[in-house]
């Protein structure tokens, strides 16, 4: 009992098809947002971490010390930042922010943090996740103001 096939009614190979609707290959990065009063540093590393790609800070981008955490400086940063990713074939990140935190340092992100991943997201690359990283005390140093705290 052999089966017979025809040929012609046989449909088109698995590959043919599934070549026009194939999605690109995103190559990924992390992007750390540093955004401090002072400053906005913005680094991108692979996805390991273990490799920087490109870096760029607020000072890069405007002459006066005050402007470095401004929102332009920001915006500046991330599309220098941007560029540099297109060049090495990054495009897709994994935005970590991070503010100064810690037992004695504001822990909500600078002016730049928001300007910074919105120039990001503008240039075309894709926003895989964004976290908040900032440290965060497990009371270990004593807070400075003394034991009735300040007095304002």
């Amino acid at each position: 009992m052999t089966k017979e096939t025809n040929p012609a009614a046989a449909p088109a190979p698995r590959e043919e098809r599934r070549e026009s609707y194939a999605p690109s290959k995103t190559r990924w990065g992390v992007a750390h947002i540093y955004s401090s009063y002072n400053n906005t540093i913005i680094t991108v590393t692979d996805i390991t971490c273990s490799e920087t790609i490109a870096r760029a800070s607020g000072g890069q981008m405007v002459k006066s010390d005050r402007l470095e955490s401004s929102p332009t400086a920001a915006m500046g940063c991330a599309k220098k930042v941007a560029e540099i990713c297109r060049e090495k074939g990054i495009n897709g990140l994994v935005i970590r922010v991070r503010a100064k935190g810690g037992h004695n340092g504001p822990k909500n992100p600078g002016p730049g943090a928001q300007p910074a991943i919105r120039a990001l997201a503008r240039t075309g690359l894709r926003i895989g996740k964004i976290e908040e990283v900032t440290p965060e005390p497990h009371n270990g140093c004593r807070m400075k103001g003394g034991r009735r705290g300040r007095r304002v």
